[in-house]
């Protein structure tokens, strides 16, 4: 495999502050061929804290490096917290299928054709106005919907929406919000009756005791909120969950990703697959991901309509469904390098 010659750092955000920035990372071989990743500024790490794991040390420890595969990089994509991993390994994954001309699904063992889509509703103050953006969801072709809820908003939004779809895939996302208390294990209980197909990240991501006793209550499955390997390893050993939501920027890339869906699938739970990012990249890549043969729920892989595109074609959803790339090796999209390099307010570059 050709070196690494080049590592080049975007951070960027797009006009008036529509959305979070972004770290955007373009890795360059000595034969030219080209790979990006995108770090979403959200969740683990500092916007500062991020770019600096890229700019500093992740980026200048792959200058020169030999390697086979991705997988190989690893020990650089550790010198950082998992957002700047995510960028990095799938700018890696990108550059390889690139210079092996292989589109990337292919490459990570996919087999699907095309991504059957959801869409996340977040809380809002009026329950009707949920309602309203399910409808909407619902006429755009998505099949799947998930709804966040917190303490005090739950049940009714719950209870509004399946009464208006019956027979709509629905899962609630709990953020983390909820507590083994007597009154929060109830109402998580009480969204049993609803024939939800999941409850993500009903309490914090370390506490696997408290998701294997509402397991252990309840019909609908569990989605324990899964950054590493390890952790997936003891949630399956305790039993604490039956569904996973693999997250490329909260699991560290394609990589660790992978390795994620396969334990999950191999123990019979329920695989579907998130992408996020203002620019594309996260959900190109998160398309790829998704071709796995083990993520049958509809997965949230669409960047929403209306925005600017920084990939050709977007990465949109036509009827609920989107395409996977199959003819193009790589993420199988063209990447706006002018226009990023525009929007960027930082920018390294560090070559051999």
């Amino acid at each position: 495999m050709p070196q690494i010659q080049g590592c080049d750092a975007f951070r960027a955000a797009l006009p008036r502050g529509q959305r979070p920035e972004s770290i955007l990372v373009r890795l360059t071989a000595d034969d030219g061929a080209v790979g990006w990743g995108e770090a979403v500024l959200s969740g683990a790490g500092t916007p500062d804290s991020i770019w600096a794991d890229i700019a500093e040390r992740m980026g200048p420890a792959l200058i020169g490096l030999e390697w086979e595969r991705p997988e190989d990089v690893s020990a650089a994509a550790e010198l950082g917290d998992r957002p700047a991993a995510a960028a990095i390994d799938v700018a890696c994954w990108d550059l390889w299928c690139r210079a092996k001309g292989m589109p990337l699904a292919h490459a990570l063992g996919g087999t699907r054709t095309s991504i059957v889509t959801g869409a996340r509703i977040s809380p809002e103050p009026v329950l009707e106005t949920v309602v309203s953006r399910v409808n909407r969801a619902v006429g755009a072709g998505h099949t799947r919907v998930t709804v966040s809820v917190r303490p005090g908003w739950d049940i009714e939004p719950v209870r509004l929406i399946r009464e208006a779809y019956p027979a709509l895939a629905l899962i609630v996302d709990a953020g983390n919000a909820y507590r083994e208390s007597a009154e929060h294990m109830a109402v998580l209980e009480g969204l049993d009756a609803y024939g939800v197909l999941a409850i993500e990240r009903p309490f914090p991501a370390g506490d696997l005791v408290s998701h294997a006793r509402l397991q252990r209550l309840i019909e609908t499955a569990v989605a324990p909120d899964i950054g590493d390997i390890d952790t997936l390893d003891a949630a399956i050993s305790l039993e604490a969950g039956r569904a996973l939501n693999l997250r490329l920027g909260r699991l560290g890339g394609l990589t660790a990703a992978r390795g994620a869906h396969d334990r999950a699938y191999a123990a019979g739970w329920e695989v579907w697959c998130t992408g996020s990012g203002p620019f594309g990249i996260g959900q190109a890549a998160a398309v790829a991901l998704a071709a796995l043969p083990g993520c049958d729920l509809p997965s949230d892989v669409s960047d929403p309509a209306g925005g600017p595109a920084f990939v050709t074609p977007p990465v949109r959803s036509s009827g609920g469904v989107v395409g996977v790339p199959l003819t193009q090796p790589g993420l199988g999209h063209q990447i706006d390098e002018e226009r990023i390099a525009r929007l960027a307010s930082r920018k390294v570059r560090l070559h051999a």
